[in-house]
């Protein structure tokens, strides 16, 4: 009597163990059958405009390059040339890539703004630009700390549309080079934390993504000073990262573009987006074709094959490769060539100027 007694107890335990699981460990296979095409090779050559290799000085590039060689990437864009500052970094970087591998990686140089209150700030920046592109950087990669972080002497939020920053972005257009810039994060880090926020996991064990309209300013303001630039500069072509944070909204996205001509986006870190609303998403990638590059903004291969598969396949109801990201199934957009092409490396020859047009079908 008393194994069985202890034999419930034990079942109900179990019982209401069941019914007490935490949302994060609820990830249960799907049983749908359906048919799979995993990618691991894209169909065409590629250009990663978004990628960072912060130890390209005296990383081996050619360990680098046999793994792109396994994705079909053609060309790598290190976004961090400079690495955490410094000229010698960026030259380094160059001289690597210049040494061994020059037709594989295009560098672009970074800047610092944190001395802007400096009265020779803007003529140094200038000077720092117009040597980086002679030596051989082919874009300005602009971090999010711009807008976020960035404090100036009296300790204020440097904003995007700071007119001391205008002769920077007017340089850009003039050197032929373009800027790619992240700013702020997924709206939904600025919304409350609750059982209505799509990335709730994300911030419940990702500390530090929390924001809010205080820390640095609200969302809308961050994008706006944004959108300012790109109005105001119409000669130089900005790269929108992450496609300016409206993969979930592609209306207005689309309605971006068609009013800022001197601007593109990049997929890095949504595709997730894009596969939960495959008959909206081909549509408008099929629409924006020619504003659309191939971007991953991380260095881990295993991970491609799901933007592969979301770009070139059919296939229905598959994951994600980080949950906290994206715990819904996605669906792939079964691009057709043509589109494929300029997503994976047209648009990024027509942006970039210095790379070999050879080694891409025509």
């Amino acid at each position: 009597m008393k194994h069985l007694f202890t034999l419930l107890l034990l079942v109900i335990a179990c019982s209401m163990q069941a019914q007490t699981m935490d949302f994060e460990a609820y990830d249960p296979p799907s049983t749908l059958v359906v048919e799979e095409h995993k990618v691991m090779r894209a169909k065409f050559p590629f250009i990663d405009i978004h990628n960072h290799q912060f130890s390209m000085p005296t990383q081996n590039l050619a360990n680098l390059t046999a793994e792109m060689d396994k994705l079909n990437m053609a060309v790598m864009v290190n976004l961090s040339g400079r690495g955490r500052g410094s000229t010698e970094h960026l030259e380094g970087s160059l001289k690597n890539v210049k040494d061994n591998f020059p037709k594989r990686f295009v560098v672009f140089t970074n800047m610092d703004f944190s001395a802007i209150d400096d009265a020779e700030w803007q003529s140094r920046m200038l000077k720092q630009l117009e040597d980086d592109v002679k030596k051989g950087a082919q874009g300005l990669k602009i971090y999010k700390s711009l807008g976020m972080n960035t404090k100036d002497s009296k300790g204020n939020r440097v904003r995007i549309d700071d007119p001391r920053i205008d002769p920077i972005w007017a340089k850009c257009g003039e050197l032929g080079i373009p800027v790619l810039i992240h700013s702020a994060d997924p709206k939904q880090f600025w919304q409350p934390m609750d059982a209505n926020n799509e990335r709730w996991l994300e911030l419940k064990t990702h500390d530090g993504r929390k924001r809010s309209d205080t820390d640095p300013a609200p969302w809308e303001t961050i994008i706006a000073e944004q959108h300012n630039i790109f109005k105001k500069h119409k000669k130089t072509t900005f790269i929108a990262a992450h496609m300016a944070w409206y993969p979930n909204d592609l209306k207005k996205l689309g309605s971006i573009l068609d009013a800022m001509p001197n601007v593109v986006v990049e997929i890095g870190a949504v595709i997730a987006e894009l596969g939960r609303q495959p008959r909206a998403a081909r549509e408008f990638m099929i629409k924006y074709q020619d504003r659309v590059l191939f971007g991953k903004d991380s260095w881990v291969p295993e991970e491609y094959q799901t933007y592969f598969r979301v770009l070139e396949t059919a296939d229905e109801y598959f994951p994600y490769h980080k949950r906290y990201h994206a715990f819904w199934r996605m669906y792939g957009l079964d691009l057709p060539d043509d589109v494929l092409k300029k997503i994976y490396y047209k648009n990024a020859l027509r942006i970039l100027p210095g790379v070999d047009k050879t080694m891409f079908p025509k």
